[in-house]
């Protein structure tokens, strides 16, 4: 690790945790000196004062650093100073000349928010967090498995592609729990680590991190004021996509009304899991979405995009879940299924496992399950020829309390009860 922590010099272990040190001058911060000046202006001119301390905690940038780029702005008369409110804090306010610069700016692009790291940088990040994420233990994805009651052989292929790190490819009839499989996977990964708010591309910036999408963890009161403040530490990303997916959607967003990029799903997914949902279900022909999944599957580097027609490779540290219920051999071309790392199929549960699952999700609500109640149950399948699914079981369990709920009784799994849950879901 020691070799590999070289080659990202800004990287320091705090007890069992690697973070990025906070540069505490200009120099240090590895981005392009006019890049941040403009960076603060454009943030300084969303104000009629502000202070020191207040640029260094929105721009997410150290005392030293914020108070440095403030003095060259003053020392080109875009700011000017109010007075002196303690070491290293003044208060400012921006002047005409430094509002119509801005305005120049924002014209360029309109973010405004925490300072931007490289590409080169965040690359690095990816490359080093990929030598520190942990084994998959068998233990951990049966255990993070345990309630959906499948198949031994498809947990085993599950856990072993996520443990490598490949991709996996999930299959069969509909309802079934590719979905919640996917998610169990996702719970089974551990550790967090660090992605950037932004990150810079000459005078574009895209924006990462997203709150929908990941989850900010805390870090120790120790690191508080150590920790570089354009990193953001987050716990392994889990982001779905279904029928909504475009080929366009899976490049830099562009948004014309604030000149930012927003990063697409799969690259803020990195470092955790990114699960296509419904495929063959997208607007866009399966060919065309395998194709576009060729490159970044056999070589781990995506390449986007810019309005401006400039390529940029970025990196593609992520698991690539696809679960369909549609058969592989018609969506699927036999070059990407040579790039898949590993296929498992779910099917329809035998009789024994849908009884399991069923007494399994009954008993988090404390209902008791009689031989007379499953009887009557299987019986209904039979009568109406219908195919058990291993989502059954918690819908129609769900539907007994509603029906309870609407009548005011108390929760009890009867067969007059069932019945009922049964027109309700069926028809």
């Amino acid at each position: 690790m020691d070799s590999e922590e070289a080659k990202f010099p800004g990287m320091v272990r705090h007890a069992d945790i690697f973070f990025p040190l906070a540069p505490m001058s200009v120099n240090e911060m590895g981005v392009d000196n006019d890049v941040l000046l403009d960076c603060v202006l454009r943030l300084s001119s969303t104000t009629p004062q502000f202070t020191t301390e207040w640029v260094a905690t929105n721009a997410h940038l150290t005392l030293p650093v914020a108070e440095e780029l403030l003095q060259q702005l003053k020392n080109q008369e875009l700011v000017s100073i109010l007075g002196q409110l303690s070491s290293f804090n003044y208060r400012y306010t921006v002047t005409q000349r430094g509002r119509e610069r801005a305005s120049r700016l924002f014209e360029i692009t309109g973010y405004v928010g925490a300072a931007p790291v490289t590409l080169e940088a965040y690359s690095e990040m990816m490359r080093l967090d990929s030598f520190q994420q942990n084994e998959i233990r068998e233990s951990d994805i049966r255990a993070a498995c345990s309630e959906l009651a499948l198949d031994d052989n498809v947990v085993d292929i599950a856990g072993i592609a996520l443990n490598a790190r490949r991709s996996l490819f999930l299959y069969g009839p509909p309802g079934n729990g590719k979905t919640q499989l996917a998610r169990r996977l996702h719970q089974a990964v551990s550790g967090d680590f660090w992605i950037p708010y932004c990150i810079q591309i000459n005078q574009s910036i895209i924006r990462i991190f997203d709150p929908k999408c990941h989850e900010k963890r805390e870090i120790p009161a120790a690191l508080k004021n150590r920790v570089d403040g354009r990193w953001v530490r987050i716990r392994r990303p889990l982001v779905c996509v279904g029928g909504e997916m475009t080929l366009e959607s899976l490049d830099l967003i562009y948004t014309s009304s604030h000149r930012i990029y927003e990063a697409p799903p799969h690259l803020k997914a990195n470092g955790g899991v990114f699960l296509i949902d419904d495929f063959g279900r997208q607007r866009i022909s399966t060919d065309q979405l395998l194709n576009r999944w060729i490159v970044p599957l056999e070589n781990r580097l995506d390449f986007m995009t810019l309005i401006t027609g400039q390529k940029i490779q970025v990196p593609f540290s992520l698991m690539l879940i696809i679960a369909t219920n549609l058969d592989p051999e018609a969506v699927m071309e036999p070059a990407f299924l040579r790039r898949i790392g590993y296929r498992a199929y779910l099917d329809n549960p035998p009789p024994e496992r849908y009884e399991q699952i069923f007494r399994q999700y009954a008993g988090k609500y404390g209902f008791e399950v009689s031989s007379e109640l499953i009887t009557h149950l299987f019986s209904r399948y039979n009568v109406e020829n219908r195919d058990l699914m291993c989502c059954h079981p918690r819908d129609l369990i769900e539907r007994v309390r509603e029906v309870c709920r609407y009548r005011e009784q108390s929760e009890l799994l009867t067969i007059t009860n069932l019945d009922d849950a049964w027109t309700g879901y069926f028809g």
